[in-house]
């Protein structure tokens, strides 16, 4: 069974910074099927960031140069650096198997202005 347990979410200021860990559990790491994913209220799911095949991140235009995707294997963690945050970062991001169309519980992130 694949469990999937974000935290480290909050409320910052713009400019800010936080990390967001998922940790896994029962979660093939070769698979590459791991992603992190964000909504807010009104709007469609949005794909953030991923570590894909050979171990190159996908990181969506509206957040690169700002957010980074990293995984320590190890701890079975994925993480998602993000810096310089903006008020319209604001979402609940959660983590999410794509291969298996699982997803965590998701943790909130408020940037104010």
């Amino acid at each position: 069974q694949i469990l999937l347990e974000e935290s480290g979410g909050g409320s910052v200021q713009a400019g800010g910074s936080l990390r967001l860990s998922c940790k896994v559990s029962g979660y093939t790491w070769t698979k590459y099927c791991l992603g992190w994913w964000r909504q807010a209220p009104g709007k469609e799911r949005e794909g953030v960031a991923a570590i894909a095949t050979g171990g190159h991140s996908n990181i969506a235009d509206s957040v690169k140069g700002r957010f980074s995707v990293s995984e320590d294997r190890a701890k079975n963690t994925l993480y998602l650096q993000m810096t310089a945050l903006k008020p319209e970062d604001t979402a609940l991001y959660f983590c999410r198997d794509q291969c298996n169309n699982l997803q965590g519980q998701g943790t909130q992130v408020t940037v104010s202005s």
